[in-house]
């Protein structure tokens, strides 16, 4: 299945404004936020953290199977996609985190 396609499968994250990634102290490591260019990975990432509880080496797994074609793009581009990158980090053996979801105000 195709990244857009996946994205229609994903809950909404209309009610979101970003996600933090939390390292093992709880503090932010890095932020998504739901603008373009970001959204879909947010939607990635929040509906990973609900399945996992948190972005672990599973939910790594899971989510480069979501972002499809960008996968493969990411790994022979690294540093075009930080999110799939991110990812591919954690499931070569990285560290998770946790995740703070930001409502929108």
């Amino acid at each position: 299945m195709a990244f857009a396609d996946t994205l229609q499968q994903l809950p909404s994250v209309n009610h979101l404004a970003a996600l933090h990634l939390l390292d093992a102290a709880g503090e932010p490591v890095a932020t998504i936020e739901n603008k373009p260019g970001q959204a879909g990975s947010l939607a990635v990432y929040a509906a990973l953290a609900a399945r996992h509880g948190g972005i672990t080496p599973a939910a790594a797994q899971e989510g480069l199977v979501l972002y499809a074609e960008h996968t493969a793009d990411a790994r022979a581009h690294p540093g075009r996609h930080p999110n799939i990158d991110r990812l591919l980090q954690l499931a070569a053996g990285g560290p998770g985190w946790g995740v703070r979801l930001v409502p929108r105000g």
